[in-house]
């Protein structure tokens, strides 16, 4: 259309420009300016639209949608027609965007980037100069491999740009093999995300916020000392480069501090101007155009103005704009058609720009200028880190070419980049060597004890007192012991000797030596107990029991039932749910030297699936059989029997067992994570028990044969006699004759107590007469004559005693002297005698 104050022949296209000029970000102080300049050499250019002009018609937006909606509606509904529009903030050109696609209009932005603007879709017609946030990324996730982090967190303004940058650092990083391990968000006030930063353990940081939080957010920092030596920050580059010196009424922290809290943070800032010095297509330098965008200024410093650093990204936005008119020139001719035919009904002339613009490849001031297929500039990324205080360029990344160019002179507080966590050493726990060598001295010289022991017991097995303390049985009490002080030294070996494949060995070996030991040493002792109290312990019965001879192989049986039950369950136990290595960890420590390293103390565990359902089965059989035999042992206390004579040392062996092991086991388990504690209840249990239990067992056999020397005597009988009886033969005689000179001392002791009744009878019948001699007489006339033969009955041995025979050969001779207690003429009758003293006769 044509101007209607302008004469010339030239035609006008007009652009409606939506520049912030204040509000959140006023960008637009330094882009317009510069996209003005890039208008003034384009219209000075015969080479370039030589028939039309460009002008411009911008409107403040103040980065709000809502303002840029009501400009818009400004825009398209008032003349004259725009062909372009060109909005500024990533919020506003999102509105702009979506809906120019109603007025067949192009969008071309200098400054948006959010991520969520590449999407074709939804922005059919939408291309910008500004490279999307997103390309920050791949730069950020090539330093993380460079500086060898797994682990970052990041913390971001809820804002869509932010968001949707995040999102895609998430799935690079994901890609690359790194965790995000923490996310967090703040609308306005930082200080709870800032502070579950530090709770977290978070070290690599990525801050996306806008400029002012960025301020808060480091005010809080501050304040919860998130900076350091430990910390790197990585922000947006595109902040003024003294953002953390500006005096900001919404924070509490003086210059100073803030200085100090953002001192080594890195920044990812896109290219914004050529690094080289390059004559681009608008035929001036990335230095030249700065001078003269500063003498548009009027001498205003850079770093306070905005947009500044965006200004070469207006410029070269405007040069593509007009490029791509240029090269649609000659197509739209072709068909008939101009640019000044252009309306908001007319696609054709829209898609001819949306292809000229699509191809855009040239040389800008910001460097060389060319969109993606998403409409989106690529460019190259700068890397910054603030040192002293301002910031120094320290490489450059090609997203494109995958390029990192590295200059090297990255400083740190430290001697290097820090860990991306604290550093956890896992350190395993053993058991300590000094401990395990002490009761390894115990538990190797209770195994000499018990070879001692048993070597003593086999060579004296003819001899009479311990073949009736059951040696078979003592034998395996001996093996038993030694298998359970055996079981020490697996119990006390770990990580520190074995290696970890090696170790579920030693759990089995563990387990079979302390339950088979357990079962032959107690099983054997609790046989004789329970053997004494089934033959012994019933009164009705105790006499007729003594008769009986115990039969070995019953003893034998019982050990064996006992020895079967432990020896299946571990079988089953083994197959079903076999032992292996579990791992307990504790919590971590943090040594005094180094505060950036953590402790994290293991602790290697014989386990298996159902562990305390398998110890609950075994700690339940063997603690009723535990109780079971201090009762036996109870019951047996006052028996006394040769055929097993050191049943009492046996009940007390029972009593120690019981009462050690009925203690430790509750306590190891408690204990379980201290293995030093456990390994020490566990062991001197096992070594007192076998102690106690060989020292209680043996030690009074030897004692008495070393003594009395009964070895020696069996040996002389035996040569003497010559006899060739076997060893049963010999102890069933000599049992006989011990019984019968128990039995004559009884009778002799019977015989005394008769003499002396008789003669008390004696005497009270002498005491009678006296008193009534005239009865007496009378009675003496009426009453029969003595008879001249003793009464048979009187003869009669007490109730109990075998009858007497004629054969003075077969009894005793005190047997045969008491034929004297009864004379033939004795004139006491037995219906002289009292009626009480009949049962004192016989007692």
């Amino acid at each position: 259309s044509l101007p209607s104050d302008s004469l010339s022949l030239s035609l006008r296209l007009y652009i409606g420009a939506l520049f912030p000029m204040s509000g959140g970000w006023p960008g637009g102080q330094a882009c317009m300016p510069s996209a003005q300049m890039a208008l003034d050499l384009v219209n000075n250019r015969s080479d370039i639209l030589p028939d039309y002009e460009l002008e411009l018609i911008h409107y403040d937006s103040m980065c709000d949608p809502g303002e840029a909606t009501k400009l818009l509606y400004d825009l398209l509904y008032t003349e004259p027609i725009k062909i372009v529009l060109m909005p500024g903030c990533s919020g506003v050109s999102t509105l702009v965007a979506e809906a120019a696609r109603m007025w067949n209009l192009i969008v071309l932005s200098y400054g948006s980037s959010s991520p969520a603007l590449s999407n074709r879709q939804r922005f059919p017609t939408f291309f910008r100069t500004h490279p999307s946030a997103t390309l920050h990324n791949p730069t950020r996730v090539q330093l993380f491999q460079k500086w060898k982090w797994t682990r970052i967190a990041t913390i971001q303004q809820t804002t869509e740009v932010f968001t949707s940058t995040l999102d895609d650092l998430e799935q690079r990083v994901k890609e690359a093999g790194i965790e995000i391990s923490v996310r967090q968000s703040f609308l306005t006030d930082p200080a709870v995300a800032v502070k579950n930063l530090k709770r977290q353990d978070a070290r690599i940081i990525v801050g996306l916020f806008y400029e002012t939080e960025a301020r808060k957010v480091f005010c809080e920092v501050f304040k919860e000392k998130l900076y350091g030596k430990k910390y790197v920050w990585f922000l947006i580059g595109w902040y003024a480069d003294n953002w953390f010196k500006i005096k900001d009424p919404a924070i509490n922290c003086t210059v100073e501090n803030m200085t100090e809290a953002v001192e080594g943070h890195v920044t990812t800032e896109i290219v914004m101007l050529n690094p080289e010095t390059v004559r681009g297509v608008s035929n001036m330098t990335s230095q030249e155009f700065l001078t003269a965008l500063m003498s548009r200024l009027g001498g205003k410093n850079p770093e306070e103005t905005g947009g500044f650093q965006e200004a070469p990204l207006a410029y070269d936005a405007v040069w593509a704009l007009a490029l791509a008119l240029n090269k649609t020139v000659a197509p739209l001719k072709a068909k008939g058609r101009r640019l000044e035919d252009f309306n908001y009904n007319n696609h054709d002339i829209t898609s001819e720009i949306y292809r000229a613009l699509n191809t855009s490849s040239f040389e800008g001031v910001s460097g060389h200028v060319v969109f993606d297929a998403q409409g989106s500039r690529m460019a190259m990324t700068l890397i910054e880190q603030l040192q002293g205080g301002s910031y120094k360029k320290i490489g450059y990344y090609d997203s494109s070419q995958k390029n990192l160019s590295w200059f090297g002179n990255d400083v740190w507080i430290g001697a290097g980049p820090p860990a991306d966590r604290t550093v956890v050493i896992e350190e395993y726990r053993f058991l300590s060597q000094k401990l395990f060598a002490a009761v390894s001295v115990f538990a190797g010289l209770g195994i000499l004890l018990g070879i001692v022991c048993l070597t003593f017991n086999i060579y004296n097995g003819n001899v009479r007192y311990i073949q009736n303390s059951q040696p078979y049985l003592n034998n395996m009490t001996a093996v038993g012991c030694m298998m359970a002080l055996a079981a020490v030294f697996p119990l006390g070996i770990d990580g520190h000797h074995v290696h970890r494949s090696q170790f579920p060995v030693v759990c089995q070996f563990r387990l079979w030596l302390l339950g088979l030991g357990f079962s032959l040493a107690y099983g054997s002792m609790f046989t004789k107990i329970w053997w004494v109290h089934t033959l012994f312990t019933k009164k009705e019965e105790k006499k007729e029991k003594k008769k009986q001879h115990l039969e070995p192989w019953k003893l034998y049986a019982t050990v064996g039932v006992l020895l079967a039950i432990d020896f299946l369950s571990l079988m089953i136990w083994q197959i079903v749910d076999p032992l292996h290595i579990t791992v307990e960890k504790f919590t971590k420590e943090a040594p005094k030297e180094d505060l950036d390293v953590l402790i994290q103390p293991l602790l290697e565990h014989c386990n298996s699936e159902k562990m305390n359902t398998w110890l609950g089965v075994v700690y339940g059989y063997k603690g009723l059989l535990l109780l079971l035999g201090i009762f036996l042992a109870y019951e047996t206390k006052s028996v006394s029997t040769e055929k097993i004579n050191d049943h009492r040392a046996v009940g007390m062996a029972i009593y120690n067992v019981a009462v050690l092991c009925l203690i430790t086991a509750p306590v190891t388990m408690i204990l379980s994570s201290q293995q030093d504690a456990s390994f020490a209840f566990a062991s001197l249990a096992i070594v007192f028990s076998a102690y106690i239990t060989m020292v209680v067992l043996f030690v009074p056999k030897m004692r008495r044969l070393i003594t009395r020397g009964e070895w020696q005597s069996e040996q002389q009988d035996t040569l003497k006699t010559g006899s060739s009886t076997n060893n049963n033969d010999e102890e069933k005689s000599r049992q006989l004759e011990r019984e019968n000179r128990e039995l004559q001392k009884i009778i002799q002791e019977k015989e005394e107590r008769v003499s002396a009744l008789r003669n008390q009878l004696a005497e009270r019948q002498a005491l009678r007469n006296r008193r009534r001699p005239s009865t007496g007489q009378n009675q003496n006339h009426s009453a029969p004559p003595p008879s001249s033969q003793p009464d048979p009955k009187s003869l009669l041995p007490p109730p109990g005693y075998p009858n007497p025979t004629t054969d003075n050969h077969s009894l005793p001779p005190s047997f045969s002297n008491s034929s004297n207690l009864y004379p033939a003429d004795s004139k006491m009758s037995r219906n002289h005698c009292h009626n009480s003293q009949i049962p004192l006769l016989y007692k």
